[in-house]
C-alpha cells in the first residue's frame, strides 16, 4: 500500500469528525463510518472545501457499528482493496439521557451496552487482523466523565470500553498491533453538552487541534 489507509469509527461528529478530517488532510484515505449520512456528507464537503494539493481522500460508509454484518462486509472490503489498515481511531458512542441510577431505563442501557461495549468487542475481533496487516495503531479515547452523577449507563459502558481496550493493549504489547489509549482535552461535543448543559463551551478545546495532536502521536 502506497498510500495510507484509516477507518474512523463515529466520524459524523465531534472529535471523530476531526479526525478523520485532519487524516485526509494529511494525505491519509480515510473510511468515515457513521449512522448519520448528513454529518459524512458534511465531513466531504470540508475536506474537499480546503482545496490542499496533496490531501487524502475519504469512502462513506453510513453504517451502524452494531451490525455486525455490515461491519464484515465492510472489514472484508477493506482487507480486499487495501489489504489491511495503519490506523484505526474509534470515537464512536452512545451517550443516554442524565438519569439518576435509581432510574435508569434499561433501554438506553441496553442500547449503551450493545454501542460502547459489545460493538468495541466486535470491532476489535474484526480489525486485528486489518491492522497486523498494515502494522497499524488503534486508539481508543477515555473520557474521565464516567462514573460522575447521572451517567450510570455511559459511565459504567465506556469504562468498560477502555477496560477492554487495556486488555488488548496489554496482550498485543508484544506482537502487535500497537494499541493506544489517550484522554483528549474537554471539546464542545455532543456528548459533552449533555453532560454539561449552560457550559461555556468557548473555553473548550478545538476539536480540530486535538486530533491534530493525537494524529501526531502515531
Amino acid at each position: 500500500m502506497t498510500q495510507k489507509i484509516a477507518l474512523v469509527t463515529g466520524a459524523s461528529r465531534g472529535l471523530g469528525f476531526a479526525m478523520a478530517e485532519q487524516l485526509a488532510l494529511r494525505g491519509w484515505h480515510v473510511v468515515a463510518l457513521a449512522r448519520t449520512v448528513g454529518g459524512l456528507e458534511d465531513l466531504d464537503d470540508r475536506v474537499k472545501g480546503h482545496g490542499l494539493p496533496g490531501a487524502g481522500s475519504l469512502t462513506l460508509a453510513p453504517m451502524d457499528v452494531t451490525n455486525e454484518d455490515a461491519m464484515r462486509h465492510l472489514c472484508r472490503s477493506i482487507h480486499d482493496r487495501w489489504g489491511g489498515l495503519q490506523f484505526w481511531a474509534h470515537t464512536a458512542i452512545h451517550a443516554t439521557a442524565l438519569a439518576p441510577a435509581g432510574s435508569l431505563d434499561m433501554k438506553d442501557l441496553d442500547k449503551s451496552i450493545a454501542t460502547n461495549l459489545r460493538a468495541t468487542g466486535f470491532l476489535i475481533t474484526m480489525i486485528e487482523p486489518l491492522l497486523r496487516l498494515g502494522k497499524g495503531t488503534a486508539m481508543f479515547f477515555d473520557d474521565p466523565l464516567h462514573g460522575t452523577r447521572f451517567a450510570a449507563a455511559y459511565g459504567t459502558t465506556k469504562a468498560g470500553q477502555i477496560a477492554m481496550a487495556r486488555s488488548w493493549q496489554a496482550e498485543a504489547e508484544r506482537i502487535g498491533p500497537r494499541v493506544m489509549i489517550e484522554t483528549p482535552a474537554p471539546m464542545p461535543t455532543a456528548v459533552r453538552a449533555r453532560f454539561y448543559p449552560g457550559e461555556d463551551r468557548s473555553r473548550l478545546a478545538d476539536p480540530a487541534e486535538q486530533a491534530a495532536r493525537l494524529i501526531a502521536l502515531i
